[in-house]
């Protein structure tokens, strides 16, 4: 015998069953709601622009590998670091591109205090005091292989270069820098910058360690903008973290707390969103997620090709690292994504 259903009631019915009246969907019926509910949000405030410096005035050069990002002289770079500050954005991190007849086997360059990290940390700083100014004391830009620390007989040596290391962080807190971020994986090194940094009277400096930085190949755009792609000789998995270990991560972020780190970062971002969550549940300290030159690369490639929305994967990514615990991101994305948010 056939029997006639009311399909709508039976639907009906048996959602209401399965979820016991309970249905998500309310909370995402309008726009209002949405915005009322959202767990994690992002702001002007959580975003650090990456810059890339090189020699001489008035002269900037685009980066092939990352589209939309150029290198400039340290003129120029202070005119968008202005622009930057109105926008909101709270930090500048800084890396140089040098002359290749100025980089040697220990990267000297970096132990000059006019060199071209300082001065341009000088030069922001006294035109655009309001924004903080983020140095990294690694050897790689410097170095005439490549890596970030001083080379002797095929093996990057710790201990001499993390006295260093510390020497060049006494002189960019010299310049100016708010804040140390050594991203060269040696073992000590934040103790001894910590040390370094006391005793020249730059207590009030802050140490943004890059606890966590993975052997990783999203590098690569990055290596061509501070020209160091073709002078790399071994391996930096020597130094850097197993892309599959997560307890050493944990282990090597706890040794810097203990050294006297201020904040934490995970290098790169997106790939490591899980370690990100667990710096943050581990130690409840400032954490900050470097999104790199390749993740950037990516995103901007595929937009460029029509394959994704750019401009909404970009702002995906970015609220990604915060809903994993991040308290900042340093992103090549940060002017973009601050006119975005500055309309919101």
């Amino acid at each position: 015998m056939n029997r006639q259903f009311d399909k709508t009631m039976l639907s009906r019915r048996t959602v209401d069953e399965i979820t016991g009246g309970r249905r998500m969907r309310r909370n995402r019926k309008a726009d209002w709601t949405r915005r009322l509910v959202q767990e994690n949000t992002l702001s002007v405030n959580d975003l650090i622009w990456p810059i890339f410096l090189i020699p001489g005035h008035n002269r900037r050069e685009q980066i092939e590998a990352m589209p939309g990002v150029d290198r400039m002289t340290a003129d120029l770079a202070v005119r968008e670091v202005e622009k930057a500050a109105k926008l909101g954005i709270t930090a500048i991190a800084t890396f140089p591109n040098i002359a290749n007849d100025m980089r040697d086997q220990t990267g000297s360059n970096i132990l000059q205090a006019d060199n071209l990290i300082n001065q341009a940390t000088r030069m922001i700083k006294a035109q655009v005091p309001e924004i903080g100014v983020i140095t990294d004391v690694a050897l790689d830009p410097f170095t005439s292989h490549g890596h970030d620390g001083i080379l002797r007989d095929g093996i990057i040596v710790n201990d001499e270069t993390v006295a260093q290391l510390a020497e060049a962080a006494v002189l960019q807190a010299d310049a100016g820098a708010d804040i140390i971020a050594p991203s060269d994986m040696m073992d000590g090194r934040i103790g001894a910058i910590r040390e370094a940094l006391d005793a020249h009277g730059h207590q009030d400096v802050g140490i943004m360690s890059y606890a966590t930085k993975f052997a990783s190949s999203f590098y690569g755009p990055y290596r061509e903008a501070i020209g160091t792609q073709g002078l790399l000789k071994g391996d930096k998995r020597t130094y850097y973290i197993d892309p599959g270990n997560t307890d050493e991560a944990v282990r090597e972020a706890a040794l810097d707390v203990e050294e006297g780190a201020d904040m934490l970062m995970v290098k790169p971002g997106m790939p490591y969103l899980d370690i990100i969550w667990r710096l943050k549940e581990a130690f409840g300290m400032p954490t900050f997620a470097y999104q790199v030159s390749g993740e950037y690369s990516m995103i901007k490639a595929a937009a460029q090709n029509g394959w994704i929305d750019g401009e909404r994967a970009m702002m995906e990514s970015l609220l990604s690292f915060k809903r994993a615990g991040c308290d900042g991101i340093l992103t090549y994305f940060a002017p973009e994504a601050a006119q975005i948010l500055n309309r919101s």
